[in-house]
């Protein structure tokens, strides 16, 4: 969710016109900071709405391109110190995968934990834990096999699925504890 991620510039354009085009699920202003070659664009740049918006001004063959929907649709590592802050401290609900580097399951889960932050992108928050990295966390919640996928809301383990399952059924768990 960092707005650092959002930003991309590349070297394609006119000497003359620089263009900020931005698509993002972001309602309200938002300022960033830019640092580009460009000179004219050493002010933060305001973004209103989730349309596209044009930024022009001088500027030496700069091009920047907004990530914001790559930002903040990706699945992020929770750790032992973290895991209060990211998924109990949560006010939204929250998918945590239990995984390792070594379980062939857990790589075929991977990519479907992937699609669904991104097809839930705001309204769910999803995270992974290696267990190799955190066995404490996976004690606290009885994971004995991996893939595990817990499911949070308010702070509370409301629901845990195991195995590398379809989709399907993560969504439709997901979408019980959806407001």
């Amino acid at each position: 969710m960092a707005m650092e991620k959002c930003i991309q510039v590349s070297t394609v354009g006119t000497a003359r016109a620089c263009v900020a085009k931005c698509y993002h699920p972001f309602s309200s202003k938002v300022k960033l900071p830019l640092q580009t070659s460009c000179k004219a664009l050493k002010k933060p740049i305001s973004l209103s709405s989730p349309n596209a918006y044009s930024f022009y001004s001088r500027c030496q063959k700069s091009r920047i391109i907004c990530k914001a929907s790559e930002a903040v649709d990706e699945v992020q590592v929770a750790t032992e110190s973290n895991w209060e802050n990211l998924v109990i401290g949560n006010e939204r609900p929250v998918l945590v995968e239990f995984w390792a580097p070594w379980c062939g399951p857990c790589r075929m889960i991977a990519p479907v934990i992937e699609e669904l932050a991104k097809e839930y992108a705001g309204k769910v928050a999803c995270y992974k834990v290696n267990t190799d990295d955190c066995p404490n966390t996976a004690t606290k919640y009885g994971i004995r096999s991996i893939p595990t996928v817990l499911f949070f809301k308010n702070g509370e383990k409301k629901e845990s699925v195991i195995g590398a399952v379809p989709k399907a059924t993560l969504s439709t768990t997901i979408e019980k504890y959806l407001e």
